[in-house]
């Protein structure tokens, strides 16, 4: 039981009451003891594949011609004029192989991820609604890009809480600042507590990034949690005037989550307790794949703690011209953290458990106005995603785009179907797992979404 305050034992010790007066503050205290925590972990609806995911979120949208669909038309009638007018057909940068087992076929672009071709389970047949970077980044994030709602992190909190009580259970590395910002991560309005914990946003390296105010340089620990008790019993009398009220709660919680969190949220972010092996298989060498694999290395000593949802930035696959040069850079960035993570969770048994996924928020398109075509514009028609572990099929690639890449016309899959998806393989029915709120149950699919069974193992 929380110790009581020295204000409620002043003022029990002063108003007469005495003993009953102590007595049933004591009762008090004790109720609020054992009021239920909202992110305690909590059972699915059933079993689950998974229990955590990281997203690896590709902000901009990657080119699905130079990375997993493989376009040989495309190539062949590479500077033909396309069906646009003034556009004309541009071909892939990149050579092309098929890996693994499986024989999947990867461009030369991303030859370490190539590598762990048969832990991919790739989505031709993406499409979303709108082709605007803020917008597409929203209905990513939250399923909805008109609305502010809830994001998938904070769904997933929701729906099952967390396993480590001493570290927040959704964490977003290095996110971008603008296109929709914090509500990339918000809670909308779950309780606020299930919103995301920012470190650092993705114009910090993440090396530099610090969730500010983790030390007190004045209070020992237990000074702190007298401090904390006084301030707590307050902000529990004010919220108890307005039960209904969610964000004073979400306070509340989070400052009990930091005060928790001063112990082992610095141990589980020091990556100097990793071997040279380890940072080297990463990238972490001061290259350009270094502040792109401490992120995905974060990102698996925090799954390996129990946080449950971690997404990690890069950015920016926007290129509208040199395109050659700009996913270059991007990949190289990007491409062995992305492997070695892959390599790393499965090595520790930790694959089956976590769902990796990968993607951009839409696709490009096959042509281009530029007159060197070394450029693609934005294609929210059709584009690639892919999913490793944690339940999915691995050296599995579902759906295609035509024959140049314009739009899904095989196993298409809307980004309603992926949030549906990947809320199954952690055990929760996306129809289910519902929030009511102005006077409807309201839910991260909203009225659609259908389970891609195809992309189950």
């Amino acid at each position: 039981m929380n110790p009581l305050s020295r204000r409620q034992l002043l003022h029990a010790s002063t108003c007469g009451f005495g003993t009953l007066a102590l007595a049933s503050l004591m009762s008090e205290s004790s109720r609020a003891e054992e009021r239920v925590n909202p992110l305690a972990p909590k059972p699915p609806h059933f079993a689950a594949r998974a229990k955590h995911v990281i997203f690896l979120h590709m902000r901009g949208g990657p080119s699905h011609m130079e990375t997993f669909e493989y376009k040989p038309e495309l190539t062949k009638r590479n500077g033909e004029a396309g069906p646009a007018k003034n556009r004309k057909l541009v071909g892939s940068k990149w050579k092309w192989a098929q890996h693994g087992d499986s024989g999947l076929w990867i461009s030369s672009l991303l030859p370490h991820i190539a590598s762990q071709a048969d832990h991919l389970c790739v989505l031709s047949g993406m499409h979303t609604d709108i082709a605007n970077h803020t917008p597409a980044m929203l209905q990513l994030h939250t399923g909805s890009f008109a609305f502010t709602r809830p994001s998938l992190g904070s769904w997933v909190l929701y729906g099952l809480g967390t396993e480590n009580q001493s570290l927040p259970g959704f964490v977003s590395i290095s996110p971008p600042l603008i296109n929709g910002g914090t509500k990339n991560y918000g809670s909308a309005f779950l309780p606020a507590v299930y919103q995301g914990i920012a470190l650092g946003d993705v114009k910090t390296k993440v090396k530099d990034a610090k969730i500010k105010n983790l030390r007190n340089p004045r209070l020992d620990g237990a000074a702190q949690r007298d401090q904390l008790d006084l301030l707590q019993s307050l902000n529990r009398d004010l919220a108890a005037t307005d039960p209904m009220d969610s964000q004073l709660e979400g306070v509340i919680e989070s400052f009990e989550l930091g005060y928790r969190m001063q112990a082992e949220l610095p141990d589980v972010m020091d990556l100097s307790k990793e071997t040279d092996a380890t940072r080297n298989a990463y990238g972490i060498d001061g290259s350009a794949s270094d502040d792109f694999g401490r992120q995905c290395l974060l990102a698996r000593r925090m799954v390996e703690s129990g946080v449950r949802y971690v997404e990690v930035c890069d950015e920016f696959w926007d290129q509208h011209g040199a395109l050659t040069k700009g996913h270059g850079a991007r990949a190289a960035s990007v491409d062995q953290p992305i492997a070695a993570l892959i390599a790393d969770l499965d090595e520790r048994g930790l694959l089956d458990e976590t769902l990796v996924v990968w993607g951009g928020e839409f696709g490009r398109t096959p042509d281009t106005a530029k007159k060197d075509l070394d450029g693609r514009d934005h294609n929210a028609n059709g584009y690639t995603m892919f999913l490793a572990g944690g339940g999915s099929k691995g050296g599995t690639q579902y759906g295609a785009t035509d024959e140049l890449g314009y739009k899904a016309v095989e196993g298409r899959t809307h980004l309603h179907d992926l949030h549906a998806t990947i809320l199954h393989l952690l055990g929760l029915d996306h129809e289910r797992l519902t929030y009511r709120y102005a006077g409807r149950d309201f839910r991260l699919t909203d009225v659609h979404g259908r389970v891609v069974t195809e992309a189950l193992a």
